[in-house]
């Protein structure tokens, strides 16, 4: 591993000395260009939106006649136009909007359809609020009239927040000498006859029109616009602008780096792409605005070039820029102001819009985004390649002795404690955490860091009150405990719920990383799921959980040898080295280990401290794939070394992962433009290996991706099929042979593999993953609960079968309240669920009678006997 990563480090200082100039992004705009409304001179201010399928173009201002520098007249529309396909013809209906009416605010909403708010005729401002509805298969368009908004606005922006609506500035009535400072919204997720305009706390910044609005996440983007001002001769004149602002109710209005030059009317809402990239076509720059239309024909237009801002690292960068043509024999194209952005067949369109001041334009463009990704070479294959084979000879190499339930499932208790510990770690270390954790101080800072401190915390309280209940009772499953302090249906019922938790988990621990590798490799997600899913099933069918405990070593080995070579190519690729990265990082509040609050749904320190010292409580007392290596050593004494082995291995890995985040942050920061919009922060470190590492060292970290996991992985298929078979098969089945128990564990070990992989297909192919994530959600409420039974059957005398199954239950119906109602952060489930499970069983046992089983030996008041099992 030392030469490796000597070797590691000498390709990385090559490849960055041999790097220079700059580079450019990897995202790509691709342009098409739509059929043309049926109108031949085009509209400014339209009504632009999407109802399921059909595109709707509704009202709009243009001058038919003649230009304005000839005299002509500007005329307002009551017209609308559906487009039913991307590729199909638009066409004019016969309904109409109620009156001419133009540069309102339009916005798509799913399932209700295209929301407008506002706008503007000759004479007057307005207030209205309606949807439009396109009804099939009559194809007309329905109008359903909204509370109006608090008063009239035109040139307003607005966006849509999840599902509240956002309506920031304007006008409020024509030839305005003031713009509007005002911020409106309506929350759709109420019912309907309970929506209401709000008058929110207004922008900070200078009271503008024209603006551009975005929305990601929770929050609400403010970019840009005009402020109205007094010129040199007392009349109105606009003052361009080039702040940025973001709002979410929580924190309030935050203002954001400036915008490199001042966006006006350009098309709104701002696109977004991936999850964390908005993107601003053109815009008026305020160049040419004294000139206005007197250029007519001869003004050049509108800016180009697309301007993409990313709140992570609150940065700007230049995206791409709109082309002259989007086929060689099309004609010129000219970027629109003053119209909408509409979201459309994983891209966006742009319907008509202004070109030059008081020219429109008819032209409907498309645009959609693509990733230039870097090649996954030979040499990378052959690393990976090389090190999953490397897994299937240990596997192999343990199968022999591999023959018994002692050895299949306990190790024959003659691992060495340090390998034990390592394999603690590598167990609950899965590549979604390897991925998550770098992820989460990418896009925040260090608060959690304060879980990897705990978990030394932690084990004293394990090794002193948990440790010896474990190895004292000769028992292969954690629950078997419970049988012997409660009942039967209570182990059976802990067991189910690990079991449970445990396959859903599967599905998820292969897709998750299978998605991010495909994602920035260009390569099959399928293929990645079938390759781990395989060869984990294989090498933990072939050797137990010896073979899983050695192969765990290798991979917390390769995973920290990985996650070493990415810190040292982040340094050596950021400006400035270390000394920038600390200096960027601080400024920005990067290295903030703790927030003092005492709001319970946010990341306070009470809330991280107490959340993750019962979240790792949960983990390491009754968590059969933790506790399964307490029983693998050869004594109690071993077994001890081998928790503090874990819980001093988790300060320097979680001080690694969250420097590999913190130092990516830095990364991009100074290069905005090599970030490309990826579906989810997760995938920034898969993507900074594939695009920035030198061949072999991509392959090296992909490795530590497979390691992180399957050492997860494997851990669930042996410690399911150990308490499948243990406290399922072998207690109701008693006189079933050593070898057969062992025969049944494998087959259960091949079915769990099939069927992970298979949910992580099942996934991989349709759109189930919210429907996956909300199973191990309501799975997961068990946990807490669960190890609640441990602490109060350990604790107390009083508790009985009846009473833990109670507080088992009732602890479940808390934390699916708690979590429904969104008041409680979701650190604190593990600990409201001990509690709760704990206190209800304990309360219970004195309520409802039960018979009291011997207690001797199975609480802290009657330790069972020393295992003085070998020295």
């Amino acid at each position: 591993m030392q030469a490796l990563l000597i070797l590691s480090l000498s390709c990385l200082v090559a490849a960055d000395s041999g790097q220079g100039g700059a580079r450019q992004g990897p995202s790509v705009l691709q342009w098409r260009q739509l059929p043309d409304l049926p109108d031949t001179t085009g509209f400014a201010g339209p009504y632009a939106g999407v109802d399921g399928d059909t595109l709707i173009v509704a009202g709009g201002a243009n001058f038919p006649d003649a230009p304005p520098w000839e005299g002509g007249a500007k005329v307002w529309h009551d017209r609308i136009f559906i487009g039913p396909a991307a590729t199909g013809p638009w066409r004019e209906i016969a309904a109409r909007l109620d009156r001419p009416m133009a540069y309102g605010v339009s916005l798509s909403v799913p399932s209700r359809g295209l929301l407008c708010l506002g706008g503007a005729d000759a004479q007057r401002h307005y207030a209205d609020a309606w949807f439009l509805r396109h009804e099939s298969p009559s194809g007309t368009v329905r109008r359903i009239d909204l509370p109006s908004m608090p008063g009239p606005t035109a040139y307003a922006c607005g966006a849509l927040v999840a599902n509240t609506v956002y309506v920031a500035g304007g006008c409020k009535v024509p030839n305005a000498k003031t713009a509007q400072r005002t911020l409106w919204t309506l929350d759709l997720s109420v019912p309907q006859a309970d929506w209401r305009w709000r008058e929110m706390k207004p922008c900070p910044g200078p009271a503008r029109m024209l603006a551009v609005a975005g929305a990601l996440g929770d929050a609400f983007y403010l970019f840009g616009g005009v402020e109205i001002v007094p010129g040199d001769d007392g009349l109105p004149t606009r003052r361009y602008l080039t702040d940025a602002w973001s709002y979410e109710p929580r924190q309030g209005w935050q203002q954001l780096a400036d915008l490199p030059r001042p966006v006006t009317a350009a098309p709104t809402p701002a696109m977004t792409f991936g999850c964390s990239h908005l993107a601003i076509l053109g815009g008026d720059d305020g160049t040419r605005f004294r000139l206005g239309s007197s250029l007519g024909m001869k003004h050049p237009g509108f800016s180009r070039s697309v301007l993409a801002y990313h709140p992570i690292t609150d940065t700007w960068t230049t995206m791409g820029e709109l082309p002259l043509h989007t086929t060689p024999d099309s004609p010129p194209l000219l970027p629109p102001v003053t119209t909408s952005t509409v979201p459309w067949q994983g891209g966006y369109l742009i319907p008509s819009g202004e070109v030059r001041p008081g020219v429109r334009t008819p032209n409907v463009l498309g645009v959609t985004l693509r990733v230039a990704r870097a090649p996954f070479g030979w040499l990378d294959y052959a690393v990976v390649g090389g090190y999953l084979l490397l897994l299937v000879a240990i596997g192999y190499s343990f199968s022999r002795s591999a023959g018994s339930t002692s050895h299949f499932f306990l190790g024959g208790q003659r691992i060495p404690w340090w390998a034990a510990g390592l394999s603690i770690f590598g167990a609950q270390l899965s590549a979604i955490t390897f991925v998550a954790m770098p992820a989460k101080a990418y896009a925040t800072d260090w608060v959690y860091l304060m879980g990897n401190l705990l978990v030394v915390a932690a084990a004293p309280i394990v090794i002193h009150f948990y440790l010896p209940f474990y190895r004292r009772l000769n028992v292969t499953t954690a629950y078997e405990y419970l049988e012997k302090r409660f009942n039967l249906p209570t182990r059976l019922m802990g067991s189910l719920a690990f079991i449970l938790l445990q396959v859903g988990r599967m599905g998820v621990i292969l897709y998750l990383p299978a998605t991010a590798l495909a994602a920035v490799s260009g390569t099959n997600v399928v293929m990645w799921v079938i390759v781990m899913g395989a060869l984990v099933t294989l090498y933990t069918v072939l050797g137990g959980i010896e073979a899983v405990i050695w192969v765990d070593v290798v991979q917390v080995l390769v995973l920290f040898g990985g996650a070493l070579v990415t810190l040292a190519l982040i340094v050596l690729k950021t400006e400035g080295g270390i000394p920038e990265i600390v200096s960027l990082g601080t400024t920005a509040g990067k290295f903030r280990l703790v927030n003092f609050s005492y709001d319970m749904a946010t990341t306070a320190l009470w809330v991280v401290v107490l959340g993750k010292l019962a979240g790792i409580l949960v983990c390491q007392t009754a968590d059969q794939t933790v506790v399964q290596r307490y029983l693998t050593t050869r004594n109690e004494s071993q077994a001890a070394r081998s928790i503090w082995t874990n819980a001093l291995l988790s300060i320097p890995a979680g001080l690694l992962f969250f420097s590999v985040g913190t130092a990516l942050w830095a990364f991009y920061r100074t290069h905005p433009q090599l970030l490309a919009p990826l579906a989810e922060n997760d995938q920034v470190l898969p993507w900074f290996i594939a695009q920035e590492a030198p061949p072999g060292v991509v392959g090296l970290v992909i490795a530590a991706l497979f390691a992180a996991s399957m050492s997860s992985l494997d851990s669930s298929l042996n410690s399911v099929a150990t308490a499948i078979t243990a406290d399922w098969y072998r207690r109701f089945f008693r006189l079933a042979s050593d070898r057969r128990c062992v025969a049944v564990a494998r087959l259960v070990t091949v079915v769990l593999g099939a069927m992970g992989t298979a949910f992580a297909l099942i996934m991989a192919y349709t759109d189930t993953e919210s429907l996956w994530d909300e199973y191990l959600k309501i799975i997961g409420l068990f946990g807490g609960g669960l190890a609640g039974l441990f602490l109060v059957g350990i604790f107390s005398r009083r508790a009985h079968g009846l009473g833990a199954i109670v507080g088992f239950l009732a602890s479940s119906a808390i934390l699916y309240t708690a979590q429904r109602s969104g008041c409680v952060h979701l650190l604190l489930f593990s600990a409201l669920g001990m509690a709760s499970s704990a206190a209800t069983a304990y309360v219970a046992s004195w309520i409802l009678p039960c018979r009291m089983p011997n207690l001797d030996g199975l609480t802290i008041y009657s330790l069972p006997q020393q295992d003085d099992h070998a020295p």
